[in-house]
C-alpha cells in the first residue's frame, strides 16, 4: 500500500491516543496534552497547566504569617442554599501545631492532606519529635511532582498552603505546593481564581503594617481582601478561617464564630469607606 505525503501528514502521531483523530488535535496543545509524559517543543507540559487552570477556577485561599502566629482563610462558595454551614470545608489540620488552606479540586486536596498527616504522624513515631516544616512542606512536594511522571495518572488539580508555627520559638512558617510539585516559602500568599489580586493586597498590607501585624488585625485584612477580589458573576461565598496562635494555644483551630463575624463586619465597613474616599 503506498500513501502519498498529504496522506501521511494526515495521520495522527504514532504516540498519539486512538481516539484522538486530527481535527482534535488543532486545540491549545497541538496533540502535545495528550498526555502528562509528553513535552511540548518548547519544553512545557500541559497536562500541568491544566491542572493550574482547575485551581484559578476555585475560591481564593489565603494566609498571612504574623508576629504572634499564622492566619488562614478561604473564600467558599455557595453551590445550594441548601447547603449546612461550615460544610465543604477547604481548610483541615495537619498535626497540632501545622494547618493546611486548599484551593481546586476538593476531593484532590484531600488526599494531599492526608498525606501531609501520615508524613507527620510518620516522623514523630520515628523521632519522637514534631516534623520541622521545611521537612514537611518538600515531601508534600515530592509526593505532588510524583504525579507528573507516569502516563497512567494525572496531576493534582489543586494548590495547598501549608503553615505551621514551631511550638518552641513560636515563629511561623508558611508554604505554597503548587500542582507542579514546587514549592516556595512566603511570609503571605494566596492561591486560587481571585490569586493576583489577594497578592497584591497583602503586599499592601505588608508595607504599611510591618513586623506589627497580629493575627487578629490580620483576620479583619484577611477578610477585607477576600470580599474585595470576590467576582460579583460568582456564587455567594462563606468565609472560612482558621488560625495559630496564642488565642488558640499555639494549636492550629477555626477561628470562633463570634470572632469571625466581628471581623468580617469590620471588614465590610472598612471596603465601604475607601468606597467613599474614591
Amino acid at each position: 500500500l503506498k500513501l502519498d505525503q498529504k496522506t501521511l501528514r494526515a495521520l495522527p502521531h504514532p504516540g498519539a491516543s486512538l481516539l484522538a483523530l486530527p481535527g482534535s488535535m488543532a486545540g491549545t496543545g497541538a496533540g502535545y496534552d495528550l498526555s502528562v509524559t509528553t513535552f511540548s517543543p518548547d519544553g512545557r507540559v500541559f497536562q500541568v497547566e491544566y491542572a493550574g487552570k482547575a485551581v484559578e477556577n476555585s475560591g481564593t485561599a489565603l494566609a498571612i504569617c504574623c508576629k504572634d502566629g499564622i492566619v488562614f482563610a478561604v473564600e467558599k462558595f455557595l453551590t445550594s442554599k441548601m447547603l449546612v454551614p461550615g460544610t465543604i470545608k477547604r481548610i483541615f489540620p495537619v498535626s497540632r501545631n501545622a494547618g493546611m488552606a486548599v484551593a481546586g479540586m476538593l476531593a484532590d486536596s484531600r488526599q494531599i492532606v492526608a498525606r501531609a498527616r501520615s508524613e507527620a504522624h510518620q516522623y514523630k513515631d520515628a523521632y519522637n519529635e514534631e516534623i520541622p516544616p521545611e521537612v514537611l512542606a518538600e515531601r508534600i512536594g515530592l509526593f505532588v511532582h510524583a504525579y507528573t511522571l507516569y502516563w497512567s495518572i494525572r496531576p493534582f488539580g489543586c494548590a495547598a498552603l501549608l503553615g505551621c508555627v514551631d511550638k518552641d520559638t513560636k515563629k511561623p512558617s508558611l508554604f505554597c505546593i503548587e500542582p507542579a510539585g514546587t514549592v516556595a516559602k512566603y511570609m503571605g500568599t494566596a492561591s486560587g481564581k481571585g490569586k493576583q489580586a489577594a497578592k497584591t493586597e497583602i503586599e499592601k498590607l505588608f508595607a504599611s503594617s510591618g513586623d506589627d501585624l497580629t493575627c487578629e488585625k490580620a483576620l479583619v485584612h484577611c477578610a477585607k481582601i477576600l470580599h474585595k477580589v470576590h467576582d460579583e458573576k460568582d456564587k455567594d461565598f462563606e468565609l472560612e478561617a482558621s488560625w495559630i496562635c496564642a488565642s488558640s494555644k499555639y494549636e492550629h483551630s477555626a477561628v470562633p464564630d463570634a470572632i469571625l463575624k466581628a471581623a468580617e463586619a469590620e471588614a465590610k465597613k472598612m471596603i465601604e469607606a475607601e468606597e467613599q474616599d474614591d
